[in-house]
């Protein structure tokens, strides 16, 4: 089920990689580091724009990724981001450096 994005989240711009280009990271970004297009209060700079990487378009908020807080969408995101990396770092190692 889709919903609108949960003010002051930014989950989906820190908890996973991207490995195309952001403006102002040409190499993409690590699994939960913070992309440098995310404003201090979590709102994406390229939202709307021709700019913004393919993979950002594609994810969408939803009650099953986003759950009821953003602890929630990081640790859904991050969850799918082990699944699907090798060797990915432990979550609670990422979630202490999150928060």
């Amino acid at each position: 089920m889709s919903m609108d994005c949960r003010p002051n989240c930014g989950a989906c711009c820190i908890a996973p990689s991207i490995s195309s280009p952001i403006p102002g990271m040409p190499m993409g970004k690590k699994s939960g580091e913070r992309c440098i297009q995310l404003t201090i209060d979590n709102k994406c700079k390229l939202f709307g724009k021709a700019e913004r990487p393919p993979v950002c378009l594609s994810i969408a908020p939803s009650i099953e990724m986003c759950g009821d807080e953003s602890w929630q969408a990081i640790e859904w995101l991050l969850d799918l981001e082990k699944a699907t990396a090798p060797n990915y770092p432990s979550k609670m190692i990422l979630l202490n450096l999150i928060f």
